[in-house]
């Protein structure tokens, strides 16, 4: 079991080298003159120089690259080109908005995926087709639709929450549930469609193996082999695909946290990336990756915890 996550370790080490370095040299390609953007077109030209030789404009590529990737290695991801912000502290102050959002969905779609897939898969009949037309629909509607909808009933008509704004958890913890509950539920919603699926196709895979019907002539209740046998099998597919769906909520919550008000870093990204902020680019995405690489070595411990033929995969 250790070797299995110490080559999971190296991979995820290896990803956040190349990604770095794709993203750095991406955004360095276009040819932009950051220093007469920052300064104005009416700076005069050697101001506009000497400005870009203080952000190290005026290096080769190869060179700006490893002095950013030395100074993030020791914490120091820079500041930022157009505010002067501490990439590191801003970073620190949204990533809890965003991190808040993205486990509660995982931990919601967790709960509600593997209740409903082992019951439609165990049941079948109407309850089965019940089951997968709620998975379909949910499915099926644009996320956007969904969050609209979401407001004008809750917030709006309802006002059992608040349609836009956040509280922080250490400065009210209910303030905060009612911030986080409506984007959650709306990222939910989807995300628990495509689960449910894998979960109720692989609890009925499980159920008609050999070893199954096995432990039904030794007299072991149902419970027993569904919640001994029968989950732990069917866990392995549904954990990749839950696995998948943390990582597609970053997309999603660029949305949400527009439409919520919320201090995010998915709000941030468009801010910066449109004006070309290097700096605090560099800082999201490879934040994003890091979170990327931890939630997949979880999924695969996990994985591997259930399902030891999947250490030597």
């Amino acid at each position: 079991m250790i070797n299995f996550v110490l080559r999971r370790v190296a991979s995820g080490l290896v990803l956040m080298v190349v990604i770095s370095v794709l993203t750095f040299g991406l955004l360095s390609i276009p040819d932009t003159d950051v220093g007469r953007h920052l300064l104005g077109p009416a700076a005069p030209q050697e101001h506009v120089d000497a400005h870009n030789a203080s952000l190290g404009l005026d290096q080769p590529i190869w060179v700006r690259y490893l002095d950013w990737a030395t100074a993030a290695l020791q914490g120091d991801l820079g500041r930022s080109w157009f505010t002067s912000e501490d990439v590191s502290t801003t970073l620190a102050n949204r990533i809890p908005v965003t991190l808040s959002l993205m486990l509660g969905v995982t931990l919601v779609t967790a709960v509600v995926s593997f209740t409903l897939g082992v019951w439609a898969g165990v049941r079948r009949g109407l309850v089965d087709r019940l089951v997968q037309v709620l998975a379909v629909v949910g499915y099926a509607l644009p996320g956007f639709l969904i969050t609209l909808v979401i407001v004008l009933v809750f917030a709006v008509q309802l006002g059992w929450f608040p349609a836009i704004g956040y509280t922080a958890l250490t400065d009210s913890p209910t303030g905060w549930l009612a911030t986080v509950t409506l984007p959650i539920l709306s990222l939910s919603i989807p995300a628990i469609a495509g689960v449910t699926q894998q979960v109720r196709s692989a609890v009925i895979d499980v159920l008609h193996r050999d070893y199954i019907r096995t432990l039904r002539t030794r007299g072991l209740s149902s419970p027993r082999i569904v919640f001994r046998h029968v989950l732990r099998n069917a866990a392995t597919p549904a954990l990749t695909v839950l696995g998948l769906q943390f990582v597609g909520l970053l997309g999603g919550a660029v949305i949400v946290e527009q439409i919520f008000g919320l201090p995010g870093v998915g709000a941030m990204t468009v801010q910066y990336t449109v004006r070309g902020d290097i700096p605090m680019i560099m800082g999201v995405v490879m934040t994003t990756v890091i979170v990327v690489v931890v939630a997949n070595l979880l999924v695969d411990v996990l994985i591997g915890w259930l399902n030891p033929k999947a250490r030597v995969s």
